[in-house]
């Protein structure tokens, strides 16, 4: 996920890097008054939106596979440890009931 999160951060970087750049050579309008930054960051953000969503399938796929490969563990680490505790909880109520 680390992995992805950094692809994800180095797309976005490098159209901040192109947009800037369009900005300030005139093909992209810019903001108006102070808010030119802001204008920068949000076009990037809505540039690399897309671009993360399509390059990054497959990044997307293996960590969501890693991710639900965890998850079934914990899930049956924890039903282990329920059945662990039945049986014990059983076992001493067997040796506690007179027969």
């Amino acid at each position: 996920m680390l992995r992805y999160t950094l692809m994800r951060l180095g797309i976005f970087a490098g159209c901040l890097v192109v947009v800037w750049g369009a900005v300030y050579s005139g093909i992209f309008p810019r903001g108006f008054g102070d808010s030119n930054f802001l204008w920068v960051l949000l076009l990037s953000m809505v540039l690399s939106a897309p671009i993360s969503f399509v390059v990054l399938r497959k990044e997307r796929d293996r960590a969501s596979v890693r991710i639900v490969g965890r998850v079934d563990r914990m899930k049956a680490n924890l039903e282990a440890n329920r059945n662990q505790e039945d049986a014990a909880d059983e076992g001493s109520r067997a040796q506690s009931q007179p027969s």
